[in-house]
């Protein structure tokens, strides 16, 4: 299959943004000075960055431009059209059980002073909004990056773009804040102590309460899981 016009454009775009060394928040080109430099019409750029933006590789701000986005670098990008449903949640969960206890008792192993400040700011910013965070800020998003490991930290926020439709699932209908808060700072306790087994026991059992919600949910709509 021939890639189209607007497909390569946007391979052109992500490839002058990482010889250009630009990072997340950083600004791109306008459109119109895209087009120029590609020699491409307006609307072909347009398109091509609303390819982008899609997988999140790019961000749009009203009234201040074309952003680089939380996608940018990720080897697993978000499907922008998939459903979501109780069944896909709970598979979310199962799948963070496996790696994310993990994760939190390397992060308690190996963080550093600014990644214990950064655990705190999001485990703030989360209490205090409705909405489902940037993967980027997302908490265990910033637990994972506490872990030194670029593979792991990528591959968790992989995990969390691709089903951001789930998280809003799980935090409309499942989370109970004041429960999430307190259970992400007493995580956050045990990483700051550098309790790398109290840190995996934490956040197995945060993980096991939300399993043990949706399935109760599930099954009383479909009847019995294995």
């Amino acid at each position: 299959m021939v890639d189209s016009l607007s497909t390569r454009l946007a391979d052109s775009i992500v490839a002058l943004i990482e010889t250009d060394g630009k990072t997340e928040g950083d600004p791109i080109p306008s459109a119109r000075a895209l087009s120029e430099r590609f020699e491409v019409t307006t609307p072909t750029v347009r398109e091509a960055l609303r390819r982008l933006e899609a997988t999140g590789v790019v961000v749009f701000r009203h009234g201040s431009g074309t952003f680089v986005g939380p996608g940018h670098g990720r080897g697993l990008v978000a499907n922008p059209h998939v459903t979501a449903s109780h069944r896909s949640v709970l598979e979310l969960i199962e799948a963070r059980l496996v790696i994310e206890p993990s994760i939190a008792a390397s992060a308690a192993a190996h963080r550093t002073d600014r990644d214990l400040e950064d655990l705190r700011a999001a485990c703030e910013n989360s209490r205090r909004s409705d909405e489902v965070p940037e993967t980027s800020a997302h908490f265990h998003a910033v637990l994972a990056r506490a872990t030194g490991n670029r593979v792991l930290a990528d591959a968790l926020e992989a995990m969390l773009a691709m089903n951001r439709r789930q998280r809003r699932i799980l935090r409309e209908e499942f989370i109970v804040p004041e429960t999430d808060h307190a259970e992400h700072l007493a995580l956050v306790e045990a990483v700051r102590q550098r309790d790398a087994e109290t840190a995996r026991f934490l956040a197995a059992a945060h993980l096991r309460a939300l399993r043990q919600a949706v399935r109760t949910q599930l099954e009383a709509e479909t009847g019995p899981l294995p």
